[in-house]
């Protein structure tokens, strides 16, 4: 009997899809923190401390079980696609207009429709060196320029960066981390505020304040009454807990707001988002506590890593970047990883020679620092 199952083949000859720039070649995939699950099925190890990922380890505000609680009715139905309630939220936060926020997906979906919106292939993008990768993968994704200035202490040289706007008469961004991340440096707002004047006002100065609720010194939101070239992304992503859930925000002009409001996704943000964001930021005394915990376990890590004899940046953030004396971190990480305890190498942003790692509650930083002396001595 003949069979009726048919073969397909595939013409060598017809054309074959092609990226929109030779430059997205050059992209890898974006390589995230080990997720908890990897690591057990690799090692078979089931008490696994993470601490890759900026996460915030004490959780999210109580009342956001609430608020997610009361939208599992209604899963059904479409988010408002304007965000009305989080928006009037941040507006009353911050005290800006509702028709100067945006919302998106995680800071990230932000940066990416920032990209979209203002920069083409003959336009480029000015970011610091050490500064998150992402700004270069935008970059590469629109077929733009990327501008990497040399760092200054591990963090950003502002100076130099001004310098690399003049050099480039099409630089249609300038993107800065404050805090930075990986590094955790952070400017003073004078630095910044001398800096956004001294650009013309057709460059954009992304503030990416992702860690700013760690460090209530690196909010710029002042800079927004001032000029309309500068936009602020923040995320519910680290300090208030809501990874999971992909929620941001970014503040800037009216104009600049309808612009990127225009190329947004309709529906970016889930119903549940917008609830869970609503309620997490209405409870400022849980990021207060956040933010107490966190410095303490700073500080205390901080003593820790010098009685290892162990290099670190002062960070501003909820991460402190540790310099391990080593040849081969990758083999500290690796043991790390073996024993349960996930840090973030660094090799993607040149800086083989050392390890991001996320503060965590005081647990989770002693099972840290007894298993990285037990490596270390053993070495």
């Amino acid at each position: 009997m003949q069979s009726t199952e048919s073969t397909q083949t595939t013409d060598l000859n017809s054309p074959q899809p092609t990226v929109a720039y030779d430059s997205i070649l050059d992209l890898a995939p974006y390589q995230t923190g080990k997720p908890v699950e990897e690591l057990t099925r690799e090692y078979g190890v089931s008490d696994v401390v993470k601490l890759a990922s900026n996460e915030n380890p004490i959780g999210c505000s109580p009342s956001v079980t609430l608020a997610i609680t009361e939208q599992l009715g209604q899963l059904a139905r479409y988010p408002d696609g304007n965000g009305y309630y989080l928006k009037q939220g941040i507006a009353d936060f911050t005290g800006i207009k509702l028709d100067c926020i945006t919302l998106g997906n995680g800071s990230n979906d932000l940066l990416d429709i920032l990209a979209r919106t203002f920069v083409g292939a003959d336009d480029a993008i000015v970011y610091s060196q050490y500064a998150f990768v992402v700004y270069s993968m935008l970059a590469k994704m629109q077929g733009a320029t990327g501008i990497e200035v040399p760092a200054q202490y591990f963090g950003h040289d502002l100076d130099a960066m001004r310098q690399a706007v003049a050099d480039n008469a099409n630089t249609k961004i300038v993107f800065i981390a404050n805090p930075n991340n990986p590094t955790g440096t952070q400017l003073e707002r004078s630095e910044l505020r001398q800096f956004v004047a001294s650009l013309p006002s057709s460059v954009l100065v992304v503030l990416d304040e992702a860690y700013t609720e760690y460090s209530p010194e690196s909010n710029n939101r002042a800079l927004l009454d001032e000029f309309d070239n500068v936009v602020i992304v923040r995320t519910f992503s680290k300090a208030y807990g809501l990874a999971g859930l992909r929620i941001g925000y970014a503040l800037s002009s009216a104009s600049v707001a309808g612009l990127l409001n225009r190329v947004r996704q309709p529906f970016n943000v889930s119903r549940i988002g917008l609830a869970a964001a609503a309620a997490a930021l209405a409870d400022q005394d849980f990021i207060e506590t956040v933010r107490q915990t966190n410095q303490e376990q700073m500080r205390w890590l901080e003593k820790q890593f010098d009685a290892l004899g162990l290099g670190f940046i002062k960070s501003y953030a909820n991460f402190i970047m540790v310099e391990i004396d080593d040849e081969d971190t990758a083999t500290i990480n690796q043991a790390l990883l073996e024993q349960g305890v996930i840090v973030r190498p660094l090799v993607g942003y040149g800086l083989s020679d050392w390890l991001r790692i996320t503060v965590g509650v005081a647990e989770d930083n002693m099972r840290l620092i007894d298993t990285l002396r037990s490596i270390l001595t053993n070495d």
